[in-house]
Order: structure tokens, then sequence, then C-alpha cells
């Protein structure tokens, strides 16, 4: 399986997740609506959850177009570990590439 056939599979797999929380949620909705804190704990735990399957989806995109931009200057090796090919994401005044 090619790496980008995997970011794919993680993608499917992290929205095949989210609708398993929304479907959670909205059979649970009727019980949680009786009561203020079970509606703050349902609505929180389901909208915590989304978020987090985001930001792991986000660091593997981040983590491939880092990938990405490695081997399309040269510089990139097929036996880096995971953790070396992390590429630090800094926001603050840089430009942004063009996707």
């Amino acid at each position: 399986m090619t790496r980008s056939s995997l970011h794919l599979l993680k993608g499917i797999g992290y929205s095949i997740s989210t609708v398993s929380v929304v479907l959670l949620a909205i059979v649970s909705w009727g019980s949680a609506s009786k009561s203020p804190l079970l509606i703050a704990c349902l609505l929180g735990g389901a909208t915590t959850s989304i978020v987090g399957m985001f930001c792991r989806w986000l660091s593997y995109e981040i983590e491939k177009r880092g990938e990405e931009r490695q081997e399309s200057t040269g510089k990139g090796s097929s036996h880096r570990s995971p953790a070396s090919s992390v590429t630090p994401v800094s926001t603050a005044g840089a430009p942004r590439p063009a996707p």
C-alpha cells in the first residue's frame, strides 16, 4: 500500500468514526434532553471526540505534506522514522505555501 493510499484510509477511518459519534449522540439525545447537565456532557463529549479525530487527521496531513516537500526537493529518505519526518509548523509571519 502506498503512503497516499494509507493517508486516504486514515481519513476515511476518521470520517467513519465521526459519523459513529454523531449517530450515538442522536440515539442518546432522548435521555440526555431531560437534564441540562446531560445535554452539556453529550454535546461536549461528541464535540471533543470529533475535534480530537480532526487533530489526529490534521497531524497526518501535515506529516504527509512535509514528506512530499522533502521528496520534491530531493532531500527525502525512505529510511526515516515517522517522528523524524515531522516538519515543525509555525504560522507567525510565515507565508503559506500554495496548495
